[in-house]
């Protein structure tokens, strides 16, 4: 019985595809038969290889009766090739088929299935795969001898952009680069054309020689250039550039199409470990008109360690599993294709879901074949919650309760104690003090840091947060959250922080340019600062800010253009603002409504990142089309759920820490070692600054102190508290600057640093301070406990620093070395056992 098997001529016109491409859902119309197999020799089928019997033709219903239209010189198109195995499962062919056409003369095609025009006229193009099947589709050429005026931002800018004239590190950057200088990524065409025309008395270009223009020259190394040979004589961008000089070097008329969007073909793929996949990228005009611009986009992969890309958009992954996305770019547009690439390992049993994070981990988890750790012991679950709600080591008391409760809730009800406890506040506190960069300037700042702490111990929800700290006016003495204005000064970073810290997006490269990664243009940029332009801020006696609302119209100038923007969202249209209404508190009524396609999404990645130390977005403030989910399905069903809520961050945290998504175990198993992104296991990190300081002073039994601004003693002697306490983000403290402590001068939570250095690690096992921690504090107390044994002591010492007993080789490891001390060193065995334990990667790793 023969295997029915399929192969997809997929021939990219534009639109997205118009079905899942598996034989089980075939369109009418659309699948053409070949009527006779090729010569199999042509192509012949490799040993074990899926065996393809016949294909189909993908592509508009107006193009599937005359076949595709190639109109003008310059057009191309990209064939795809697409073979589906007799489990339904997709192959890209495109370079592993045959291609023909007849007549001869009209068109060429590559063996990457890349077509160009030679002629006016109509051509057949048959494509054999393996197995020997072929399909056969007309192409029409037509106005190839017309010569069209090339249009300067259309065709010739987008070259300087694929060949990295216009660069950052060319021709782009500040300056520009020997003398010629261009527009960054080409996002100011008027500017690069005055350049190249005007600049240097028209010396680039010479339209009665064209091939003789410097600008030519350069680029092919003809003359000698800095940046070495950039394009081949005769390539098809050589030939658009000659041909515009040729033409007189038009700018192109105000009325020509311009580009409106691009997109990527196919835009979702799941493939094979170490495969292969051509895309297709088309761009639409703005009189409805497409054209593959495939050859001419830039890629960029998210992770090289999963795929990389080349110029000509063959996506090649490696044999890791699970989620990769290339980002594409032309002009001043931007799509994605991203790729699932699956283990294919068996499954096995899985752990019974507690809630819909469980069933969207899980369902991903199945698709790629990628097995996951178990559920983790109670004691690893016990001290990695307390460390990620409460920022602290849970108690000896709180490890044995845990332990010997046999209620089946045990977990979740622990998770409610932390979340009602002080210890969380201070941790968030702490947290989102960084997060809105709460420096030491004035008294203000410990107004505005009680206010968080606070917030977070009431569960304000997050909405009400926000909107009292955008809309904030009066002083601190009333509202602390005034102190953020005090902190960010101006109204473009006002927007840039607001933008990033509550809307996970970057806008600070649209200030000067139209951002290289998203739709952001310099005019988004400034619309989006008018709301924070009626903001009025006055000294107080004594230090501090007082800020208010200035009455008036609300706008702002685009410095480049001159032209006066209103308020505008992103992605909106402008603001119809009542007359001396405060703009902020649009902006803010914008945000939190249910449909905001930002804001809910932020925070759900933000707090995700916390607890799993990586976002569904990573990183989590840098949410945009180009950079998308790992389960974006997830990543929506947190946001609802988060806005559902009342925007409730407990219930958030709690649904988070329930899942057993969140409490598999750190270990791997033989799986999924290389999984960095999927989920199907715990990923430890290290403990950050303030929560490790803390951790040792707990372990050690020992106090830190931390030299502060405070109220009535601005320049106050060092104090003693938690460094999860510590109200501001400039505090001197050399254990926390060594281990990253953010100092608060941006709104980026990459700010906290987790890499580990030959400095961290020195200080921890030399230092007079680590040394100073650990005399006279818990050592000497076990010393002086001559009512317990040495045995039940060490064990103590595990439950504190672990949160879990010894076992045999431990205990009997550390009971060796105190008997090796006489009985007046006891004490120091006893330094040296904590010493030991304080410097494990389980102690200072969460796992």
């Amino acid at each position: 019985m023969k295997t029915v098997a399929c192969i997809v001529l997929t021939i990219l016109i534009g639109g997205l595809l118009l079905r899942a491409m598996s034989p089980a859902d075939e369109q009418e119309g659309l699948v053409l038969r070949a009527t006779s197999p090729a010569d199999e020799s042509e192509v012949p089928a490799a040993a074990g290889a899926p065996q393809f019997e016949s294909l189909y033709l993908e592509s508009f219903a107006t193009e599937r009766a005359s076949g595709l239209l190639l109109r003008g010189p310059d057009a191309r198109r990209q064939l795809l090739v697409t073979g589906v195995d007799q489990g339904d499962r997709l192959h890209d062919l495109t370079r592993r088929v045959a291609y023909q056409t007849t007549p001869a003369g009209i068109l060429k095609i590559s063996k990457t299935g890349l077509i160009t025009p030679l002629a006016d006229g109509r051509a057949t193009v048959t494509a054999t795969g393996p197995g020997g099947v072929a399909v056969k589709t007309p192409i029409v050429i037509d106005q190839f001898q017309v010569a069209h005026p090339v249009n300067f931002p259309n065709k010739v800018v987008p070259v300087f952009t694929k060949l990295g004239c216009n660069s950052g590190g060319c021709h782009g950057k500040s300056g520009g680069q020997n003398g010629f200088s261009l527009s960054l990524l080409g996002f100011e065409p008027q500017d690069d054309f005055e350049r190249l025309v005007y600049e240097g008395r028209g010396r680039r270009l010479f339209p009665a020689a064209p091939r003789r223009s410097l600008l030519l020259q350069k680029a092919t190394n003809t003359v000698p250039h800095g940046g070495g040979t950039r394009m081949q004589l005769d390539s098809h961008d050589y030939r658009i550039i000659r041909r515009w000089i040729a033409q007189g070097m038009p700018y192109g008329d105000g009325a020509d199409p311009t580009v409106v969007a691009i997109e990527v073909l196919p835009p979702l793929r799941t493939m094979g470990r170490d495969s292969g996949q051509q895309v297709c990228v088309l761009a639409r005009y703005s009189d409805g008109s497409i054209e593959d611009v495939t050859r001419a986009a830039l890629y960029e992969t998210n992770d090289k360690e999963m795929a990389l890309v080349d110029e000509s958009g063959v996506v090649k992954v490696t044999g890791r599993p699970g989620n990769v996305a290339v980002m594409i770019r032309y002009q001043e547009h931007a799509s994605v294709f991203r790729a699932v690439v699956p283990l294919g390992a068996p499954i096995g049993e899985l752990p019974a879901p507690r809630n819909f994070i469980d069933e969207h981990i899980l369902d991903k988890l199945a698709i790629l074949g990628l097995p996951p750790s178990p559920v983790c012991d109670d004691t690893t679950f016990i001290r990695r919650a307390t460390l990620d709600i409460a920022g602290r080591l849970p108690t000896p008391g709180e490890v044995t309760a845990l332990l010997d409760s046999g209620d089946p809730v045990r977990r979740d009800k622990l998770i409610d104690r932390l979340l009602d406890s002080q210890d969380y506040a201070d941790f968030f506190a702490n947290k989102w003090s960084a997060i809105l960069h709460n420096k030491r300037k004035n008294r203000d700042t410990f107004a505005f840091y009680d206010w968080i702490r606070e917030s977070f111990y009431e569960n304000r929800p997050f909405d009400q947060f926000v909107r009292a700290i955008i809309a904030a006016s009066g002083d601190a003495g009333h509202h602390p959250p005034v102190a953020w204005y005090g902190q960010v000064p101006t109204p473009e970073k006002r927007m840039e922080d607001v933008a990033q810290m509550f809307l996970g997006v970057r806008m600070q490269c649209a200030q000067c340019h139209h951002h290289p990664y998203e739709k952001w243009s310099q005019e988004d940029y400034h619309a989006m600062k008018a709301f924070f332009s009626q903001v009025g801020t006055k000294d107080r006696p004594g230090g501090g800010k007082r800020i208010h609302h200035i009455f008036g119209v609300a706008d702002t100038e685009n410095p480049r253009t001159g032209k006066r923007l209103s308020p505008r969202t992103l992605g909106g249209p402008p603001q119809a603002l009542e007359a001396h209404a405060d703009p902020r508190h649009a902006l803010v009524d914008w945000m939190v409504e249910p449909e905001n396609p930002f804001f809910a999404r932020m925070l759900v990645n933000r707090y995700w990142k916390h607890f799993f130390d990586l976002g569904l977005v990573d990183p989590e403030d840098d949410m945009r089309v180009t950079n998308p989910a790992t389960n974006p399905k997830l990543l929506d069903a947190l946001a609802e759920y988060f806005v559902r809520s009342g925007f409730d961050l407990k219930a958030l945290i709690r649904l988070i820490c329930r899942s057993a998504t969140y409490q598999l175990d750190a270990i791997p198993n033989e799986h999924n070692t290389g999984d960095k992104q999927n989920f199907s296991r715990y990923y430890p990190r290290r403990l950050n600054a303030e929560v490790l300081l803390d951790a040792i002073d707990t372990v050690t039994g020992a106090t830190s102190r931390f030299q502060f601004m405070a109220p009535g003693n601005l320049f106050g002697a060092p104090q003693q508290m938690k460094a999860v306490q510590i109200p501001t983000t400039d505090t001197t403290s050399y254990f926390l600057s060594l281990f990253g402590r953010p100092k608060g001068a941006s709104a980026c939570e990459c700010e906290r640093r987790s890499e580990s250095s030959l400095a961290q690690s020195l200080h921890q096992l030399n230092s007079s301070d680590i040394t100073k921690k650990l005399a006279g504090g818990r050592a000497a107390e076990l010393t002086r406990d001559a009512d317990r044994s040495h045995e039940d002591k060490v064990s103590e010492l595990y439950v504190v620093a672990f949160a879990r007993e010894p076992n045999d080789a431990e205990l009997n490891t550390a009971l060796t070395h105190i008997r090796r001390h006489p009985s007046h060193r006891i004490e120091a065995a006893y330094e040296d056992i904590i010493w030991a334990l304080i410097n494990t990667k389980e102690f200072m790793f969460n796992h």
